[in-house]
């Protein structure tokens, strides 16, 4: 049986629609909403690099449709020992987001399970959301009728941001927060700290806070202490 957590630990708060940035991806955020909000709505599958927003997107999809009242599971396939054990276990979904495909190539136990999940989710009228890293023909599957069925879903590339892009996020959501984020700032971060968004909003919440407790502006020198301190140095 998979293991179901509390609502707290499974949609975290900035994973939800309303915080994911589209940028290019505007087409793949519309197909998920709608996947998350009607029933009858086409299976996706998202492909992209780390960074994308895959899995922001796949839990957004389980925190919208669980608000309207709808049956949901999130399964990251990459964090599960017994992936096939996990996959036969699934049972009662409306919407079931399948997270990190890759992680069963190759996996003959696995695939079979999962081949057996989308036929009884097409049996059963559910609903299905794949994310992996790469498209269905190009994951290393053992079975072809499992990468015949993945790629008949609807398939969407998903981009990063671009530098510029996030720059603009972050100023942004600074701008929201009453906090000032010179360029000189964000050169410097995006110079020595490699991370996607979702990482550089989550140093950002940290950053306010900091700044707050400390009563200083966010500058380049606060930045590199706050970074020092905080055990977590630019990659």
């Amino acid at each position: 049986m998979t293991t179901q957590l509390p609502l707290a630990l499974r949609w975290p708060r900035r994973q939800r629609f309303e915080h994911f940035h589209a940028g290019a991806n505007a087409a793949a955020v519309a197909a998920v909403q709608a996947l998350a909000g009607e029933t009858d709505a086409p299976w996706i599958y998202l492909h992209g690099a780390p960074g994308s927003g895959r899995s922001h997107l796949l839990v957004a999809a389980c925190q919208a449709a669980h608000a309207a009242g709808r049956v949901v599971q999130y399964l990251p396939l990459s964090t599960l020992g017994d992936k096939a054990t996990a996959l036969r276990g699934v049972v009662g979904s409306e919407l079931l987001a399948l997270d990190d495909l890759g992680a069963i190539a190759g996996d003959r136990d696995a695939e079979h399970a999962l081949f057996d999940l989308y036929n009884r989710a097409k049996a059963d009228g559910s609903a299905l959301l794949f994310a992996a890293d790469a498209t269905p023909s190009q994951l290393e599957l053992t079975l072809p009728d499992l990468r015949s069925r993945l790629g008949a879903c609807t398939q969407f590339a998903l981009k990063p941001l671009d530098d510029d892009e996030r720059r603009a996020v972050l100023k942004a959501q600074a701008t929201s927060r009453g906090i000032q984020l010179d360029d000189s700032v964000l050169d410097w971060l995006f110079s020595r700290y490699a991370r996607d968004l979702g990482a550089l909003l989550e140093l950002l919440d940290r950053l306010d806070q900091a700044s707050l407790a400390a009563q200083r502006r966010i500058t380049v020198p606060f930045l590199r202490d706050f970074l020092r301190q905080a055990d977590d140095p630019p990659t």
